[in-house]
């Protein structure tokens, strides 16, 4: 048994004063002044609990790119950013597009994950049966645009078929791959990642996201779309009708980053895909999260190396790491008066398990599962390159001084990490997914 005495427990829409009395796996009580006598007691005054993040987009590179990134290091790295549960993308080497893929991913992250974790399957143009047949699944990811990896679906019969065939949720990234194609012949001399935004224009990001909403309206088919970036993607999503099914995702880079800035200060280490953009963007994006426009932030975790992103321009891999510090730059928003903590709680934690139908996650209450972050919102600390659990050790975001960070994060009731200190002996578990279908609001 574990109780938690005296924290500020924090939901979307209210914090209270609270004692949390874990069993096992489980939170079996949360009131005030409870007594127990449990095996530990964790005394939280003057800190914050709140469910444990769920990041929905991840690149854990394994297998294939174990040197970019692998299960454990990169759950490690989820722990210490109080991230509890992660869903991994299938664009690894082989990609997760069939049941032997996806089964050999699933063993490796039962046997080296920290945290709780899903697995998205990939479309191909080969695998239209196994789409919709693979168990308990967060979805089915679309890459419209080339990205890392092999998998890309941007011919339009292909991905119609995907939207008319099935249930399942669609996870897209959404940009246009002809339309990319033709920005790089025209700035094929391009030679600094400044170029990145004009490649990846936002006309080709709207296009995709156009395309895709209209397939998913014609087919009423779940749609989620992943790291909007433009204004005129969510002025887009603004002005439709009929849209319970779709739902839309942004990630702290494009918050929190702006172009011409951030291309001068770190060239490739800030080229990602869709690229960072002018500052507009980002005011766009964060009004819409704040309308319900955007429902989740996640990380986007795009792990590479150093020495791959000093390749200079053309030749280094676009991703940035960011699963470790999403959650401190958030609550540093806090801090700073741009959003609340009960909204952080919503769009990082609850809405995510609702989105996803995830079961006992995001939530703390009775019967829930203990996926919990501690966390001291007066806490000062700097992003430094070097000290961090990700494999490549590198961040956008080093040299920043960032107030409010995780200082115990419970994984399924065990501490996975503790000022500082990852516990390696814990390990996740494969989230479970309902099976009730979820309509945005």
């Amino acid at each position: 048994m574990l109780l938690i005495k005296n924290a500020e427990v924090v939901s979307s829409n209210r914090t209270d004063t609270a004692d949390v009395w874990i069993e096992g796996t489980t939170i079996v009580q949360v009131g005030g002044s409870l007594k127990t006598i449990p095996v530990e007691t964790i005394d939280a005054k003057g800190l914050m609990l709140i469910p444990g993040v769920i990041d929905t987009h991840v690149h854990f590179r394994q297998p294939g790119m174990e040197w970019k990134e692998d299960i454990k290091s990169g759950s490690s790295a989820a722990a210490a950013g109080g991230v509890t549960t992660v869903f991994d993308m299938p664009n690894t080497i082989p990609p997760t597009v069939d049941e032997s893929s996806l089964t050999a991913k699933r063993k490796a992250f039962s046997e080296q994950s920290l945290v709780n974790y899903g697995i998205f399957i990939g479309a191909a143009s080969s695998n239209m049966d196994f789409l919709n047949t693979a168990e308990n699944v967060p979805g089915i990811k679309v890459f419209m645009g080339s990205s890392t990896g092999s998998l890309l679906l941007s011919d339009e019969k292909e991905l119609e078929k995907v939207f008319a065939c099935g249930s399942r949720l669609i996870a897209a990234h959404a940009e246009d791959e002809a339309l990319l194609l033709l920005n790089k012949e025209k700035y094929r001399s391009a030679n600094q990642a400044s170029f990145h935004p004009l490649i990846r224009s936002p006309e080709t990001a709207l296009t995709a996201t156009v395309k895709a909403v209209q397939f998913s309206q014609k087919y009423q088919r779940r749609l989620h779309l992943l790291h909007l970036s433009t204004q005129e993607e969510v002025e887009y999503l603004s002005g439709i009708y009929h849209k319970k099914h779709i739902t839309a995702e942004v990630t702290p880079h494009h918050l929190v980053l702006s172009s011409p800035e951030c291309y001068e200060q770190l060239n490739t280490f800030a080229q990602t895909n869709p690229p960072v953009r002018e500052k507009r963007h980002s005011q766009a994006l964060w009004t819409a999260l704040k309308k319900g426009v955007i429902h989740t932030i996640a990380s986007d975790h795009a792990p590479h190396l150093v020495s791959e992103k000093e390749k200079g321009y053309g030749l280094a891999p676009s991703g940035v790491p960011g699963v470790e510090t999403s959650l401190p730059l958030m609550l540093n928003q806090v801090n700073k008066g741009q959003c609340s903590v009960h909204e952080i709680v919503k769009w990082m934690c609850e809405n995510p398990a609702l989105m996803f139908r995830l079961k006992n996650k995001g939530f703390i209450k009775k019967g829930f599962d203990a996926d919990l972050v501690l966390v001291d919102m007066k806490k000062r600390k700097k992003v430094q390159n070097g000290r961090l659990f990700t494999k490549p050790n590198w961040s956008p975001y080093d040299g920043w001084t960032v107030q409010g960070w995780p200082v115990i994060t419970f994984v399924n009731g065990q501490i996975a990490f503790r000022e500082g200190e990852i516990m390696t002996s814990t390990l996740g578990k494969e989230v479970v997914f309902n099976k009730y279908e979820f309509r945005s609001q």
